[in-house]
């Protein structure tokens, strides 16, 4: 199904909120032709796939109880290009926390990563736009048995403490995967690497795992891939030298 077949199907959804009180989705007012070409121009290519500028004549996004609302045109507001440099802000939580959708140097709009400060964690939340629309409304339907509840409460804490998804560099340096051995040859020795390229949904690596700085952080041009400096604790000596 297209994002806005997906979206018209959910219209006629009725949902209760933990509090007992009745919700629908509530669309946002789709744009115009000129809109959408003014909206491309913050676009790698400079343009809008066909079922994209379908879906933003249709809705632009929409409301919806437990999330701030979801939009389909939030083109260069997110920031961190260091993991992400083209991105459509979905939405927040509220907290501070976004999910936000990929889009790759052609121009192609790929996975929807939920991105969290606290902790700080990258997480693969659904496969395109149609995917994270069907877990929008399966959030609504079952609430903490959902995948975006499970993400939200669970997997994020699970990559922090126990699997912070990355790679050693030498590892991935010898790995037989071309893209991955190339990738990492190019890194500096005090790197890491993560790899989502066919992951499922709920994989992640903790971007913040070895400070806030992401200054240094490389992603690979076309693929799923990212080096992350692994930071050395100085000595006092060292610290005391500014060494």
């Amino acid at each position: 199904m297209t994002p806005t077949e997906i979206l018209k199907s959910v219209l006629t959804e009725q949902y209760v909120s933990e509090d007992g009180d009745e919700y629908k989705v509530e669309l946002k007012e789709g744009l115009t032709d000129e809109q959408i070409d003014e909206f491309a121009k913050g676009l790698p290519t400079g343009k809008v796939p066909a079922e994209i500028r379908e879906l933003l004549k249709f809705a632009s996004g929409f409301e919806f109880f437990g999330l701030e609302e979801v939009t389909f045109d939030g083109v260069g507001q997110f920031g961190f290009e260091e993991f992400f440099p083209h991105s459509v802000q979905l939405g927040g939580d509220g907290f501070g926390n976004f999910w936000i959708l990929d889009i790759d140097k052609k121009g192609n709009w790929g996975s929807v990563f939920y991105v969290c400060h606290d902790p700080a964690v990258i997480v693969k939340h659904s496969d395109d736009l149609t995917q994270f629309i069907e877990h929008v409304n399966e959030f609504g339907k079952n609430g903490n048995k959902s995948n975006l509840d499970i993400i939200h409460e669970k997997v994020v804490m699970t990559i922090w403490s126990k699997d912070n998804g990355f790679i050693e560099l030498e590892t991935a340096r010898q790995s037989s995967d071309t893209a991955l051995k190339k990738f990492a040859l190019s890194l500096p020795d005090n790197f890491v690497v993560a790899d989502l390229r066919n992951k499922p949904n709920q994989s992640g690596f903790a971007w913040g795992k070895f400070g806030p700085n992401i200054d240094k952080v490389k992603r690979h041009e076309t693929e799923l891939i990212w080096g992350i400096e692994k930071q050395v604790k100085k000595g006092f000596l060292s610290k005391l030298f500014g060494r």
